[in-house]
């Protein structure tokens, strides 16, 4: 079987958008469509035929280019089935358990409600990919817009779930700022110290975080360790429940300055 190719291009102010391409069969997947001129540009660079367009959720900076795309290339809509209604040109809603194809290669779907009410993640296990929209970021996660923080720690924690080695493919460029605020809740983690240094470094040159893999996130990202007492501890927080603990570290971001 082939190997998968990812093209990852940014777009809008921070956002990346994703080419997943299978030179077996010539298919190409579109991770959401931030910017339809961005992904169509993609595609001509590539010189890539697109099959599909895989949604997570509804937000405008990932659905929002949906239907130019699909005028353009004739590929298929696929979308969370929670929330197809508020997606433009949805040919096939899909639920957890669901599969996407890319010619041989097997996609799955999960679903991971907190940041939107129906959003989806897809993962390719063989490979070693996960397409997480909002969901999880490089040292964060998404704002709880329509979900509860008991619902995002629960999606966090399915995401915890996949292999260590699992590259993380998240939607925008946000680590720099997410490395100031886990520090402020978790700067006795050396990983995290190192780690922030050399994200400040990448950046300098003007070279992307994104992706990381789901190892360092499991060490460094303080929205994946709400279980970790070290972390319950630093926050005066011992032994209290993590979705608790969750929902401590979300609103602190949400009201971070530094």
């Amino acid at each position: 079987m082939s190997v998968l190719e990812v093209h990852q291009f940014a777009c809008l102010s921070d956002n990346y958008g994703y080419l997943v391409h299978d030179p077996a069969s010539g298919d190409t997947a579109c991770i959401d469509t931030p910017d339809a001129a961005a992904v169509l540009a993609a595609l001509a660079e590539r010189g890539w035929r697109l099959t599909a367009i895989w949604n997570t959720h509804h937000h405008a900076d990932h659905a929002g280019g949906n239907l130019a795309v699909k005028g353009a290339t004739g590929c298929e809509v696929i979308a969370p089935a929670a929330e197809s209604a508020r997606i433009p040109g949805v040919d096939r809603p899909v639920v957890e358990g669901d599969e996407v194809t890319l010619g041989k290669h097997r996609f799955r779907v999960l679903e991971t409600p907190g940041h939107t009410a129906g959003h989806i993640v897809y993962v390719c296990e063989p490979e070693g990919l996960a397409f997480v929209g909002d969901t999880l970021f490089a040292l964060g996660c998404g704002r709880l817009f329509e979900g509860t923080a008991a619902q995002m720690w629960r999606s966090l924690d399915k995401l915890r779930g996949l292999a260590p080695e699992t590259l993380v493919y998240c939607a925008h460029e946000y680590t720099q700022a997410n490395a100031r605020y886990a520090l402020s809740v978790d700067g006795g983690n050396a990983q995290l110290a190192a780690r922030a240094e050399a994200i400040a470094r990448t950046r300098a040159r003007g070279a992307p975080t994104v992706p990381s893999r789901l190892a360092e996130e499991l060490a460094t990202n303080p929205f994946l360790r709400a279980d970790d007492p070290a972390l319950q501890a630093a926050l005066g927080m011992a032994e209290a429940e993590p979705a608790a603990v969750f929902a401590r570290l979300r609103a602190g971001k949400d009201s971070f300055s530094g």
